[in-house]
């Protein structure tokens, strides 16, 4: 990793500067970009920004700011975001300071701004360098999500395409997720849209589907491939319900995508499970109904009085090796299996020792 200090005055790092929302936030004659589009929208706080202009004024050290060098000779803001926005708009005159716009001082104090020396250092490196020093810089202020680190990495016209379809507020991709019921969670300007669909696209290797189509003139096999989950998602669970927006739905349409499913009949089934009190995570019945992995469900547990009432009436004696043990050294199974209609009640609770308990479900 290559980094070099720089000392630039405020004069010439707002030279352009534009804030256009969700387009971005620019600098440094065009070449600077401080908030690449999309990425979440944060600023600081009232006090946090005038701290900002107060330090400068005094002629005070502000901290260090880092600058990545793009491929195209270009800059994105690395950390210090916050701070060269704060200073942006005082300059641009958007808020005052003690009741004074930038345009109220005195050209001896405006110029002692615009004078002012910011320290930034430039970072150029591979990919995988500026990953870990954008982690490792990542520790303080308004944190950056994992896709918003990796989308400083991989900038290029595939990023470009990738966050008009998924990071931008009603995006096609959010539409089309939320259209007959909320099937993907979070929030596109936060990546979240972008980072879940790269997780299913590529099984969770994000950083190398990413690096490999960096330099793609668009992202549509991306949006092609989300199309087909969302309408796989409709076609085979017809019946729409909230607890649908949590499923990992990329993951089973890699493996299900191909088989023949009945929708009438996994409709029924997940009808009976959503009114079984036994099973305490409702999300994980539509992985459950195609894997048969009861993991997904969470099955209620019993209760210490219930395993305490099985233990008593056992006299302390394993069901299966006919060994006493402290109940410390016991674990509560279900008589009759949950799948094959056994309930969590007391009546269908039995104690065996660990070993055996384990062996039996195969853990």
């Amino acid at each position: 990793m290559k980094i070099e200090l720089h000392q630039i005055p405020i004069r010439e790092v707002i030279v352009g500067y534009k804030d256009s929302a969700e387009e971005g936030v620019v600098a440094y004659g065009g070449k600077l970009d401080i908030r690449p589009k999309y990425q979440r929208e944060f600023v600081y706080k009232e006090k946090q920004r005038d701290a900002v202009i107060e330090t400068i004024k005094n002629s005070f050290p502000l901290n260090v700011m880092y600058w990545m060098i793009r491929d195209d000779g270009g800059y994105e803001v690395l950390d210090g975001q916050q701070r060269t926005i704060s200073i942006g708009q005082y300059v641009s005159g958007n808020f005052s300071l003690n009741d004074r716009f930038f345009h109220n001082l005195t050209k001896e104090e405006q110029d002692k701004i615009l004078d002012y020396e910011l320290m930034i250092y430039f970072c150029e490196g591979t990919d995988k360098e500026r990953l870990d020093w954008f982690r490792i810089i990542n520790i303080a202020g308004e944190k950056l999500t994992e896709q918003e680190i990796r989308n400083a990495v991989y900038t290029g016209p595939w990023l470009s395409d990738a966050k008009l379809k998924f990071s931008k507020t009603h995006c096609v991709a959010y539409l089309l997720a939320n259209d007959g019921g909320q099937l993907v969670s979070g929030s596109p300007i936060r990546q979240e849209y972008l980072e879940i669909a790269l997780s299913w696209i590529n099984n969770g290797k994000i950083e190398d589907y990413m690096a490999k189509r960096q330099h793609n003139a668009n992202a549509e096999e991306l949006w092609q491939y989300f199309q087909n989950v969302i309408e796989w998602v409709r076609k085979i669970f017809t019946n729409y319900r909230r607890e649908m927006n949590s499923v990992q739905w990329g993951e089973l349409y890699n493996e299900f995508k191909d088989k023949k499913l009945n929708a009438n009949k996994l409709e029924a089934e997940i009808q009976e499970l959503m009114q079984d009190e036994d099973v305490t995570k409702k999300s994980g019945i539509y992985e459950y109904v195609l894997t048969g992995n009861e993991k997904f469900l969470n099955i209620r547990a019993f209760t210490d009085r219930q395993k305490r009432e099985a233990y008593e009436r056992q006299k302390g004696v394993c069901k299966k090796c006919k060994k006493h043990f402290e109940i410390e050294e016991m674990e509560a199974d279900h008589i009759k299996p949950w799948h094959e209609g056994g309930k969590t009640t007391a009546e269908n609770c039995q104690m065996l020792c660990k070993q055996d308990n384990r062996t039996k479900s195969g853990r």
